[in-house]
């Protein structure tokens, strides 16, 4: 199954599939290596291998302890494909898909780890342009931090600008994952380093609760929220820390902070988050719905209880989740003006408390039947006690003593 990828790079064995290519476990002259091999329709694409080549220099340069460090850029006929370190983990999709949510003070730090990759990219001009779970990675062989979290490091640079060529996505398309993507995407402005600190606040925001602010539904439902709405408080967690999550979820880009101002910050915040336990909130609902019918309810519950949750992936580590709905690079068409206009206004999903129904499920209908039929109940009782206190009332009246001006004398 090995495979030649260059004339320096041997391809042992896959460790993920994601929507821009196949990663896998190789061999290099300074030894293991991980290598991303884009989709061959990518390597025909001779505008595409020609902005691949214009990056070199700017994704080798980019060398920082919290960032997957590009080795080498590999094109070889058919063969486009980025060489890099490998790093011995998992994704933190990977991880949230087994623990669902965070304690505070591990995602924190994740976030804090994450950010300060950023600020090294973005100081050498460089914008992700796709921060997610699926690109952050967990060194497991790396020294534990706050709330017992591994180092984090961000991968996947540079692909979401090469893949985003005008000829494939023209001014009508859009390059990048639903949940993420900050509002000046969604309304066709190019990307600045301001979508890279709205996408990893949403990845915050996810450690936490478990989903992300405006995700769920159809992709163009999705897009409108970024626009439209404003995010949901989550009971819980300090009001600095929320403060600073609604700062970087601003719809004006300028009004968020710059990577190394949110590091700082989230660095600062860590004492206080010292032994806080996950938070207890459930994922709102984004439309009414039935209750899932008998046969594949089971098929919705995950192992432990939880539901099952699909969620894309692009991993350098083995063990990885197929993609799904939230792949990498999804072209998505710019929602009109009047569409966004026409989105509901003012306040996201709220979350639900723990174990609550949801709205339109067989459990929400029984439970407010059971309201109808106790206001009912007491709506009787209350009627009853009036008539009751009426006719007391009257009776008091009619065997009251006559009065002293009428009553018999004798003969």
């Amino acid at each position: 199954m090995a495979r030649k990828i260059g004339s320096r790079y041997t391809a042992h064995q896959i460790l993920g599939r994601g929507s821009a290519g196949t990663v896998w476990l190789g061999e290099g002259p300074d030894g293991p290596v991980a290598i991303k091999l884009l989709r061959e329709d990518l390597a025909s694409d001779q505008e595409l291998v020609g902005r691949f080549v214009q990056e070199r220099t700017a994704l080798l340069g980019l060398e920082h302890p919290n960032v997957v460090s590009v080795r080498d850029l590999v094109v070889d006929g058919n063969d486009l494909a980025l060489v890099m370190d490998l790093v011995r983990g998992t994704d933190l999709r990977t991880r949230l898909e087994r623990e669902r949510r965070l304690a505070p003070e591990a995602a924190v730090a994740i976030a804090a780890d994450v950010a300060d990759g950023l600020a090294a990219a973005h100081a050498a001009g460089v914008v992700h342009r796709d921060v997610k779970p699926e690109n952050v990675l967990l060194d497991m062989q790396g020294p534990l931090g706050p709330g017992g979290a591994h180092p984090a490091l961000l991968t996947d640079f540079g692909v979401a600008k090469l893949i985003d060529s005008p000829k494939r996505t023209r001014a009508t398309k859009i390059i990048g994952t639903p949940d993420y993507l900050a509002p000046e995407i969604v309304e066709g402005l190019p990307p600045r380093a301001a979508v890279d600190i709205y996408a990893l606040a949403t990845v915050l925001y996810e450690l936490l609760a478990g989903f992300t602010p405006f995700g769920g539904g159809h992709p163009g439902a999705v897009l409108r929220r970024h626009v439209t709405e404003t995010v949901v408080p989550l009971p819980g967690i300090p009001d600095e820390l929320w403060q600073l999550i609604v700062q970087c979820l601003a719809k004006a880009p300028a009004s968020r902070l710059r990577a190394s101002e949110l590091a700082a910050r989230l660095r600062e915040l860590l004492p206080m988050l010292v032994g806080m336990p996950p938070l207890d909130v459930d994922e709102p609902d984004t439309d009414p719905v039935e209750e899932p019918p008998a046969e594949t309810a089971a098929e919705a519950q995950a192992p432990g209880g939880e539901r099952a949750r699909r969620r894309g992936a692009v991993p350098l580590v083995p063990g990885a989740r197929p993609d799904s709905n939230r792949d990498t690079h999804t072209s998505m068409r710019v929602p009109a003006p009047d569409e966004l206009a026409g989105g509901a206004l003012g306040t996201a999903r709220a979350p639900r408390a723990s174990g609550a129904p949801r709205p339109g499920s067989a459990r929400h209908r029984a439970a407010a039947r059971r309201r109808r039929v106790t206001l009912g109940i007491a709506g009787a009782v209350l009627v009853a006690a009036l008539g009751a206190g009426a006719w007391w009332a009257t009776s008091e009246g009619d065997h009251s003593p006559p009065p002293a001006d009428s009553h018999s004398t004798s003969p």
